[in-house]
């Protein structure tokens, strides 16, 4: 299809022939779907490819090959064979997709569609950390080769709370019969509907249009984006990207924190380290409870759990000349106040002096998982309190980006639901 719409100061989301997986082609459509490559999908998590159901969408976003280039050119294979084996169809009509997550204790829903790429500048989307040059490539890479965005952005904007426009729409839609239905290994239920009439489209799109987002997740997929349209000047199909776009206003999102774990620094050295420039006790309590503790520490200043996988140490209090020595001047004080901040500037290159490499530093969602992966490794897990929204909005705001995996804002849709391909559009 050919987009078109006003141009405007605000979001613009266009609906596209969204790729789903055919029922009938597939075990179940829980077995194919995977989490965001981020949050689990990596080589230790629940859905690496050897042991994947074999049309699992971790086959496009996790391929296997010696070499980037191998790994995109596999990729572009498998979903070339899916298409052409009728595994994964295009829908007949363009539509918006109502998305929806139900698990224990929230409910979350929002709009799938094909943003409009913004510059940075314009203030429409922001972007509230870093990226690394070379995951960017790597990404651009697996998009050129499958012409195909193959998991949605999660975007956060504050409507008004599903009373009219967008919000509206989401709840009328959420009432119908939908699409798809299915239950993930989480214990998640997931469904899908599509929104295709005219009257409906148009509520959201001039609901949206002064509206501006803030990247909860996929700042890489963004930037990546924003590098293959500076590629494809004339190519309208590369002017948008694959978006979930969530009314944070009618559901909150949920904000963990991502762990570290130093896989080559014992903890009996971190600890000693330290000494000195932070207040360090033992924790003697379980993991749940050490976080609570955390958690109270963590109103008063910055403060981290310590682990190597059996006992816990609460280190806090940093000496105040430390971490204005060590801190970067010219930031603002609230991203000077980042535990994450603190984590990297002071601790990982001044105390610990641990390179930021995949090497040294494993980037970790759930808390136990991290303290499993140090006690397996020897190394130390260091397990941080969640930033709130309300910081992350703020620098962002400014224009300021926070230390790179700093916040994981959740929950993510499971890839897989719905695709985009940038040749069926």
């Amino acid at each position: 299809m050919t987009f078109t719409g006003p141009a405007g100061n605000g979001l613009q989301l266009f609906p596209f022939r969204g790729l789903r997986y055919v029922p009938e082609r597939v075990g179940s459509l829980a077995a194919v779907t995977s989490p965001p490559y981020a949050a689990g999908a990596g080589p230790d998590g629940p859905h690496h490819p050897d042991s994947a159901d074999p049309h699992n969408i971790v086959r496009l976003i996790l391929p296997q090959g010696a070499t980037p280039a191998a790994r995109a050119e596999q990729a572009a294979a498998t979903l070339r064979g899916w298409l052409s084996g009728g595994v994964l169809v295009p829908d007949a009509e363009p539509a918006l997709y109502v998305c929806e997550q139900r698990g224990e204790g929230f409910v979350q829903r929002g709009i799938i569609g094909a943003l409009r790429l913004s510059e940075p500048d314009e203030g429409i989307v922001l972007p509230h950390e870093a990226v690394l040059p070379h995951v960017v490539e790597d990404r651009a890479g697996l998009m050129r080769a499958t012409a195909a965005h193959l998991e949605p952005l999660l975007l956060a904007y504050r409507g008004d709370g599903g009373r009219c426009g967008a919000g509206a729409v989401v709840e009328r839609t959420a009432r119908r019969p939908p699409l798809l239905t299915t239950t993930t290994r989480d214990g998640t239920r997931h469904r899908l509907w599509a929104v295709t009439d005219p009257a409906e489209l148009a509520e959201i799109d001039t609901d949206l249009s002064g509206r501006q987002a803030l990247i909860a997740d996929g700042h890489h997929r963004w930037a990546t984006y924003l590098r293959l349209r500076s590629e494809q000047p004339r190519s309208d199909a590369w002017d948008f990207g694959l978006v979930l776009l969530v009314d944070t206003a009618r559901h909150p999102f949920q904000v963990r924190a991502i762990h570290r774990v130093l896989c080559r620094l014992p903890v009996a050295e971190a600890l000693a380290a330290v000494a000195g420039s932070f207040r360090v006790r033992p924790v003697a309590a379980p993991l749940p409870a050490a976080l609570e503790v955390l958690a109270e520490a963590a109103r008063y200043g910055n403060a981290f759990l310590l682990t190597g996988g059996t006992d816990f140490h609460l280190i806090d209090r940093p000496d105040p000349g430390l971490l204005a020595r060590t801190l970067p001047e010219d930031r603002p004080p609230a991203w000077r106040a980042l535990d994450a901040a603190v984590l990297h500037a002071t601790l990982l290159d001044h105390l610990w002096r641990v390179p930021d490499g995949p090497a040294d530093i494993a980037y970790v969602h759930d808390a136990r998982a991290a303290v499993d992966r140090a006690h397996r490794q020897g190394g130390t897990a260091v397990l941080l309190h969640p930033v709130r929204e309300e910081v992350v909005r703020l620098l962002a705001g400014e224009g300021v980006t926070m230390p790179r995996k700093s916040t994981s804002f959740g929950p993510k849709p499971p890839t897989g639901l719905v695709l985009r391909s940038l040749e069926h559009h």
